[in-house]
């Protein structure tokens, strides 16, 4: 069943991404409360198959929501959208380096007419059903953005594309971790249940006060780590495979949609 967003969360989404279009550029955790966020990765369209194939060999980090095709710049999960505009900060690559980073990608855009567009699921999403069960969310209480990580786990490879997985990680008490895992399990099309729980080091992540994205976390006392497949993936693989030209969101720089949350609730 169809689940609608009411007039109000309609209105934050719509509102918020005007700011993010007129220049406002933060992390969007906790924005649009109920409202689906998604990464972006937009790559010319000779690589458009082995993305959309690295994406379906790898639903846990790669969740696709929409394609949106070469020459089109609005997301039909939020009509009246410019993909090019409305993320706080977008990433350029060049030959799988980051070339700059930027909070207007349209230049970059008109470079590659070809450019063929991936939304994918965001663990953003599943947060406010978090916050809703009493799990708070530390990176929200101390405004910073979420910490990511390159792990040492392979994803499927398809075709020129391959990397390892990138997770995020929240920090949960130990007697909620699994409330935390039921919750998420249930929006499987936004990364769903985390990956991992307890050491990092079986991740290859050497040391949680250093994320390779985002910002540092704080754990405190009686916290389990715990890990979610993140859709910054791509960027990893972008990174390892070294396409000649590629646009992607900031970490933790979202689309936000006129999607509610419910709607992938399974």
């Amino acid at each position: 069943m169809t689940v609608l967003a009411t007039a109000a969360q309609l209105a934050d989404a719509r509102a918020a991404r005007a700011a993010i279009r007129a220049g406002h550029a933060e992390p969007t955790s906790g924005v649009a409360v109920g409202l689906t966020q998604a990464n972006l990765i937009s790559v010319p369209a000779d690589w458009a198959f082995e993305t959309l194939l690295f994406a379906q060999r790898n639903p846990k980090p790669c969740p696709v929501l929409e394609v949106i095709e070469q020459g089109e710049v609005e997301s039909r999960l939020a009509p009246g959208s410019d993909i090019r505009t409305d993320i706080g900060r977008y990433r350029i690559w060049r030959d799988g380096e980051l070339a700059e980073e930027v909070t207007d990608a349209t230049a970059a855009w008109a470079e590659h007419p070809d450019l063929v567009s991936f939304l994918i699921g965001c663990s953003f999403t599943f947060e406010s059903g978090l916050v809703e069960a009493g799990i708070p969310i530390r990176h929200q209480e101390l405004g910073r953005n979420v910490p990511m990580y390159r792990t040492s786990v392979p994803c499927a490879p398809a075709g020129r594309l391959s990397g390892e997985m990138v997770v995020s990680m929240r920090p949960i008490a130990a007697d909620r971790v699994a409330d935390a895992v039921q919750i998420s399990g249930r929006t499987p099309a936004v990364h769903g249940a985390p990956v991992h729980v307890g050491d990092p080091v079986s991740l290859g992540v050497l040391d949680l006060a250093r994320p390779d994205f985002g910002d540092a976390p704080e754990v405190r006392d009686g916290e389990v780590p715990v890990f979610w497949a993140c859709g910054v993936t791509p960027q990893a693989a972008i990174m390892a495979s070294k396409p000649p030209f590629a646009i992607t969101h900031a970490p933790g720089y979202m689309l936000i949609t006129d999607v509610p949350d419910a709607e992938y609730l399974v």
